[in-house]
């Protein structure tokens, strides 16, 4: 694809999140400036905007200043607040022949779930991870399991983890069996176990939950039953970001984490380690997740042009493989994985492989109008079961009601 299409001496300003650590920053750094170089005429100023919630929240205030940047990667599940403040453009409004139609067509349906809606693309897919298991095989050894073999359902899992939990002699727990975090995205893990017992948190047009769905209320009644009933996890909230650390230093012997991490274990961990589907119960599944590009409105048709270029260039095979395998992120699409860099890397590093067969079994992260808002409710009940001060069904009830009166009017 020629780069020297867009036209001369545009300036982009270009906001990126940076999530799960350090080389993410400097791959983005190391594309784009090479991008630059072979595109004469336009500018590219990326400015790292701290993390997801930072740079929503940047983006929002410079949309409602009048100066937002002119494309940037933001969560996926972000796409209703963006159409809703008219800060977007859809692909379809700028993309001209049959082989930018192709291009568009061509990223893994399970990202485009987060990424479509009434029709048409707001967001391309490019940050983009699902959780997957990771488990410690020397542990696994110890407690007597086959270390190359995961537990593929929820019995197993709880099963695996009791064998896997230790206590020294006055009782008190040295390392635990599953560690799955309830902070940071608490509603992005429980859509793992949500998925796996075939229920979904909202529709496709973002304005209806079904938070309150038995299918839900069974599989938080699960999540709380690991420490409570099955103790197998620590009771309580367990933190997202302290959770791989807390596995290399073999405080836990399994962890759900996304897919991003897999870089930082592969370089942290002092162990030989795994890395498996979510396992099932109904049946398989894990949500999607992360960022995706979006170009705004408040752009020069040029700006929006030279915008389009840059992201078909970055998420092209080539480029794509770099970002992999420097991050861990999965490829969004199925032409990155045939590249000869990435064959390499995965048949040295046959772990990359997992989220991206996870892909079949995916569903869309929890995304509606209000998003921020609708998502610290079922966060607020997720923790109230959670610590016990609702029961599941209550709490379920409640976050229910709660979204339904700031979805109503979105019908």
């Amino acid at each position: 694809m020629s780069t020297g299409q867009a036209a001369a001496d545009v300036s982009l300003q270009f906001f990126f999140p940076v999530a799960v650590g350090g080389k993410a920053a400097n791959t983005i750094d190391s594309l784009t400036a090479e991008y630059v170089k072979q595109t004469p005429g336009v500018k590219i100023d990326a400015v790292y905007a701290g993390s997801y919630q930072d740079t929503i929240t940047k983006v929002l205030t410079a949309v409602r200043g009048g100066n937002p940047p002119q494309l940037s990667v933001i969560l996926a599940v972000d796409m209703f607040t963006l159409i809703e403040e008219d800060a977007i453009v859809a692909f379809e409004d700028l993309i001209k022949t049959d082989a930018e139609r192709k291009w568009l067509d061509g990223f893994y349906p399970a990202f485009m779930e987060n990424s479509r809606t009434g029709g048409k693309t707001y967001g391309v897919p490019f940050q983009r991870s699902t959780p997957v298991l990771y488990w410690n095989k020397e542990a696994f050894k110890e407690a007597g399991l086959d270390p190359d073999t995961p537990p593929a359902t929820w019995e197993e899992m709880v099963a695996f983890g009791q064998k896997l939990t230790k206590r020294d002699s006055a009782g008190n727990v040295t390392q635990w069996g599953l560690r799955i975090p309830t902070s940071g995205f608490p509603y992005w893990l429980f859509q793992g176990l949500s998925t796996q017992n075939n229920a979904f948190l909202m529709n496709s047009d973002g304005n209806q939950t079904y938070f309150n769905d038995p299918k839900v209320v069974e599989a938080v009644q699960f999540l709380v039953d690991l420490s409570t009933k099955h103790k197998v996890m620590a009771p309580g909230i367990v933190e997202w970001g302290t959770t791989p650390k807390a596995f290399f230093e073999r405080e836990t012997a399994m962890m759900w984490t996304t897919t991003g991490n897999l870089t930082n274990v592969r370089s942290n961990a002092p162990f030989e380690f795994g890395v498996g589907m979510l396992p099932a119960n109904k049946r398989r599944g894990a949500p999607t997740g992360g960022g995706n590009f979006y170009i705004f409105k408040e752009s020069t048709d040029e700006q929006k042009r030279a915008s389009l270029e840059f992201i078909k260039w970055i998420t092209a095979p080539e480029q794509a493989a770099k970002w992999t395998i420097a991050t861990g992120y999965v490829a969004p699409r199925p032409d990155a994985w045939d590249t000869p860099a990435m064959q390499a890397y995965t048949k040295d590093f046959p772990p990359a492989l997992v989220a991206r067969d996870q892909l079949k079994f995916a569903t869309a992260e929890l995304s509606t109008y209000q998003n921020q808002r609708v998502t610290t409710i079922f966060n607020d009940g997720l923790e109230a079961a959670i610590i016990g001060k609702k029961s599941p069904q209550d709490a379920m009830d409640e976050a229910q009601r709660k979204a339904d009166r700031i979805l109503k009017s979105y019908r």
